[in-house]
């Protein structure tokens, strides 16, 4: 593989660390929270399903991501992946959980101004609605979710120590498939914007197993954002785990279950089948925010219990990051653009 490609996608290396450091955190930022896992356990069972989920079921959000703009240039989505990932950092520097998903379509929309392409407006709107979607589908799962869970502990009358046991293996459980729908939903903002110019070519691992060249790209990027998810997540786990609301143990793991559930459903390419089979209206592939779902979860638990102690300044902030980050980003990924062609001269869009 050329230096240069390697460079080109280090932008999107780059954007998958600030994905694990700040998007990835939320997976297991309300186990930690209220120390029911330790970071460390957390981190390895976080990396592992994130790189099976974006492996083997990230291709259905990329294609949406493709319709909003193709970039059709390796400096062109050097430029977008680094535009996200520096707004993307600047957010989790201030301690706010925001969205990959909302830094990445900013700066693809960034670079439709730049080129003079047009951005769909039917899946701009389709990824607007989700986002306001998202965390009210999280709340009115968590509530539910919340009441029924707490009806059948009093019902079953769970010794103190196995409760804490179950506990701990519920939340590492829907940790696992929260780091799985993560994987699978938002693989496709840290290398989305490559699968136009892919440097990788399928390869035939047995007669029955092709490694594709989407899955390659993805795999790497999966990797990065493990790396994000070990080196820098703790902080970002904090503040969702226990500052906006303080969480028990089982309004953790309804939180992460309630957030795991609505990635799956934005993500899951068979879900999509199933509905359209039954003749049922189908559930958009997008990528989604899971800052949002997170928030949205605690959110519901909070409002359930009266909502006087959910810390609606701090609701305030992470809501302010999420309006300012696509916006952000755009801007960036366009002052970006401007220096790569004029400056260094390099082509950013054909």
């Amino acid at each position: 593989m050329e230096i240069a490609v390697l460079l080109a996608l280090s932008s999107g290396l780059f954007l998958g660390w600030s994905l694990g450091a700040n998007d990835a955190a939320n997976v297991f930022g309300t186990a930690v929270g209220t120390r029911m896992v330790k970071f460390s356990t957390a981190a390895i069972v976080c990396s592992v399903f994130v790189i099976l989920g974006a492996v083997f079921s990230g291709a259905g959000t990329a294609d949406t991501l493709g319709k909003l703009g193709a970039i059709n240039a390796l400096g062109g989505a050097f430029v977008a992946a680094f535009a996200a990932a520096i707004t993307v950092y600047w957010m989790t520097k201030a301690g706010l959980p925001v969205s990959t998903s909302q830094a990445i379509v900013g700066a693809i929309i960034g670079w439709n101004m730049f080129s003079g392409s047009p951005t769909d407006s039917q899946t701009l709107i389709k990824i607007l609605t989700t986002w306001v979607a998202c965390p009210i589908l999280a709340a009115l799962i968590a509530a539910p979710l919340f009441k029924m869970t707490q009806a059948y502990l009093r019902w079953a009358k769970f010794h103190i120590l196995r409760l804490d046991a179950y506990t701990r293996a519920a939340l590492i459980f829907a940790g696992g498939f929260g780091a799985y729908s993560l994987g699978a939903n938002n693989i496709a903002n840290v290398m989305g914007v490559f699968v136009e110019v892919s440097p990788f070519t399928d390869f035939e691992v047995t007669h029955y197993l092709t490694f594709t060249s989407i899955q390659q790209l993805f795999l790497l990027g999966a990797i990065s954002i493990a790396v994000g998810v070990f080196t820098y997540s703790k902080k970002v786990m904090l503040t969702v785990g226990s500052d906006i609301l303080p969480l028990s143990p089982v309004a953790a793991w309804v939180v992460v279950i309630s957030h795991s559930i609505v990635l799956f459903m934005f993500a899951s390419q068979g879900l999509e089948a199933f509905l359209k089979g039954a003749g049922l209206p189908t559930i958009p592939l997008v990528p989604v925010s899971s800052s949002q779902a997170v928030v949205g979860a605690v959110i519901g638990i909070g409002l359930l219990k009266g909502g006087k102690e959910i810390q609606w300044q701090i609701i305030g902030r992470i809501s302010a990051g999420w309006v300012a980050t696509p916006l952000a980003s755009a801007l960036v990924c366009y002052v970006m653009l401007f220096f790569a062609q004029n400056v260094f001269l390099q082509d950013v869009y054909h």
